[in-house]
């Protein structure tokens, strides 16, 4: 059991940083399949087109770091899926079903009763028209907001994971990091946060309660 927040341990953990999809939410793959079959297309054809597309990997980067807008990263990512594929709010049609992990929310706001500072860093997919932050109601929770658009660098830059300890005030050994790809651990590890790969909500809500000293409640 780490020591209570206000310690004077060095090896307490007083930060918890988060990444958002993936983590704060639950797994989206299911639901870009189901809105590409309503759309007529492949079931894998928003991940084919995101990941395995030379120009759709190029455009996602470009839009993570503020290079392009949303507005018109829809536009030109809906050419590539398609003709019929209208670019109209293109990413919150896909996004809009995407559950939040209420559990790992709950998790979240125990942490910070408890006195934990919280950060978000999340490699951004865009904020106007469709914002994911507000629609998960998450972004009041915490102390601290690290989106890659804003800041102009993404995950696994090491750069990102040092201006989130900045900001949050806090040595890097003092916080812990969850996240859903592995690829964003090992620069945060050699700052010295500790890490946490979020694979089943329920797995690492309970590894977090461990290792954080809080308990995860849902409200009915």
């Amino acid at each position: 059991m780490p020591q209570p927040v206000g310690t004077t341990n060095p090896q307490a953990k007083h930060g918890l940083i988060l990444d958002f999809a993936g983590v704060l939410t639950a797994d989206p793959l299911p639901v870009h399949r189901a809105w590409c079959e309503s759309e007529g297309l492949p079931p894998e054809a928003w991940r084919a087109t995101l990941n395995d597309d030379p120009e759709g990997r190029r455009l996602y980067a470009a839009l993570e770091v503020g290079e392009i807008g949303q507005a018109e990263w829809n536009k030109r990512t809906a050419a590539l899926l398609g003709p019929q594929v209208a670019p109209d709010n293109l990413m919150g049609r896909a996004w809009s079903a995407v559950p939040t992990a209420r559990r790992m929310a709950a998790l979240a706001r125990a942490a910070k009763g408890a006195g934990y500072r919280l950060a978000l860093l999340s490699n951004s997919f865009g904020t106007d028209p469709f914002n994911p932050y507000d629609r998960a109601g998450i972004w009041g929770l915490f102390d601290v907001h690290v989106i890659s658009e804003q800041v102009r660098m993404a995950k696994p830059d090491p750069a990102i994971y040092q201006l989130t300890v900045e900001r949050l005030g806090l040595p890097a050994q003092a916080c812990v990091f969850v996240d859903d790809h592995p690829r964003n651990l090992p620069p945060a590890e050699a700052l010295g946060i500790t890490t946490i790969l979020a694979t089943d909500e329920a797995a690492t809500v309970a590894e977090l309660e461990a290792l954080l000293g809080v308990s995860a409640a849902l409200s009915v």
